[in-house]
């Protein structure tokens, strides 16, 4: 049997564990362990050990060279994006991690570091940006495209050939017409009914 390749986890909350579910589904990777706070090293998640801080990621990156942010995002993606920045500048390699339970269309194209939950529905010409959480049972209908570091939350629905700005939040539910444009960091709220585009 082929062995994993080690994968460690850039930050060790709730998102973490929904992310270790997906890793573990998909049995690409062997995860080494996580990243976390100061009070969070030598703890476990789900068994695996918190092995330090981000002061240790120079040397974390030396011997584990695959990472996923695992930083959870709602609104604002600004602690995702600086870890996945430090990262990619520590030259760690950020695949994407995608569950067994989605589907993804292979005339879709996913960029580094995006992480597709169970039951997520990607269909054809879709683009979705880097660093990005496609969260479960979301739908991401045809022609959409989404920019870097956005979260596409529980159950949301993006309708044909909408575009979603980088850094934009998409909380539980919503629901965006067809063809609509969000602005760069925006943050439509969970059960929203979007009918109108905020970017001209």
């Amino acid at each position: 049997m082929k062995k994993r390749p080690p994968l460690l986890l850039i930050g060790a909350g709730g998102h973490a564990v929904a992310c270790i579910g997906v890793v573990e589904a998909e049995k690409r990777f062997q995860i080494a362990g996580l990243v976390g706070r100061k009070e969070e090293v030598g703890r476990r998640i789900l068994g695996y050990p918190v092995l330090g801080t981000d002061e240790d990621l120079p040397g974390l990156v030396r011997k584990i060279p695959h990472f996923l942010i695992a930083i959870g995002q709602i609104k604002a993606p600004i602690l995702r994006q600086k870890a996945f920045d430090k990262a990619g500048s520590l030259g760690a390699r950020l695949p994407i991690i995608r569950s067994p339970f989605s589907h993804v269309s292979s005339k879709a194209i996913l960029r580094d570091g995006t992480i597709v939950m169970p039951g997520v529905i990607v269909q054809p010409g879709v683009e979705v940006g880097k660093n990005c959480i496609l969260n479960s049972r979301c739908l991401v209908e045809h022609g959409v495209n989404i920019g870097d570091h956005c979260h596409i939350s529980t159950g949301a629905i993006l309708n044909g050939d909408v575009r979603v700005g980088p850094g934009s939040f998409v909380g539980s539910g919503a629901i965006l017409r067809e063809g609509i444009r969000l602005k760069e960091s925006s943050v439509i709220p969970m059960g929203a009914m979007v009918r109108r585009s905020t970017e001209p």
